[in-house]
């Protein structure tokens, strides 16, 4: 391939570019902000599923304390008409006066009892409420925690893109005045050689690999035509001769 020495030296204005465009777009895809949200999303998605079931915990716990306490009402309600029964003297049997002492003090005991485990359900529910206050304000700050980081990244990002849609400006202004075969040439080159398709020949030494050539190397190259385009024979890359190349 042919082209002239001075479209071959844009070649290397336009990698430089290119090359400023994968540092903006590695600086995208490396900014610490990533991971912060990364782990803010997961400490943010940990939390609520915290919250989800500490809530879900004090809802079966008030249901639990609502009919605890429905059963202390039914005894207390019983033992009340039990108690007006007694009072009223309308019992005359002694058997069944007996029997109804005896199930007025049972309904006694299993009133206090029912009592217990209506403060034992209310200790429970107290310490489920202390849990989904505390993992809900929790929440609240990883919720804050995640949008910061967020916004960040959005702030990094637009200033990035600021920088790259400049610079895509100048590839272009560039671009347009480069053959299109050389062009092409370049592009398949970068893609396979790590986002450098070419590079300046600078004191016998290739400066897309760093290898130095031989004085025969150097001779054959300075042979070729001032319009031919020269590959480094180790890397492959398009050799851009310029004055400072020696050659």
């Amino acid at each position: 391939m042919n082209a002239a020495p001075a479209d071959q030296i844009r070649l290397l204005d336009l990698q430089a570019i290119d090359s400023r465009l994968d540092q903006l777009a590695h600086r995208r895809r490396s900014l610490p902000e990533h991971a912060e949200i990364d782990k803010a999303t997961a400490d943010h998605g940990a939390l609520k599923s915290l919250v989800v079931a500490a809530e879900a915990q004090l809802g079966d716990t008030t249901r639990e304390l609502t009919k605890a306490d429905q059963d202390v009402e039914q005894v207390r309600s019983r033992s009340a008409r039990n108690q007006q029964r007694l009072d009223s003297g309308a019992i005359t049997s002694p058997k069944d006066l007996e029997n109804l002492q005896h199930e007025v003090g049972s309904l006694a005991k299993r009133q206090s009892d029912l009592e217990d485990v209506v403060l034992e359900i209310m200790e429970r529910m107290e310490s489920a409420q202390t849990r989904v206050t505390e993992l809900g304000a929790r929440l609240e700050h990883a919720t804050v925690t995640l949008a910061e980081a967020e916004a960040r990244r959005d702030a990094a990002f637009a200033e990035i893109d600021a920088d790259a849609e400049k610079v895509w400006r100048d590839r272009e202004a560039v671009a347009v005045v480069i053959p299109a075969d050389l062009i092409k040439l370049y592009t398949r080159l970068r893609d396979q050689q790590g986002g450098v398709g070419a590079a300046r020949l600078y004191q016998r030494r290739c400066e897309g690999c760093r290898v130095e050539f031989a004085v025969s190397d150097l001779n054959a190259i300075k042979a070729e035509p001032k319009d031919a385009v020269v590959r480094c024979d180790n890397c492959g890359r398009i050799l851009v001769r310029t004055a400072e190349s020696g050659v």
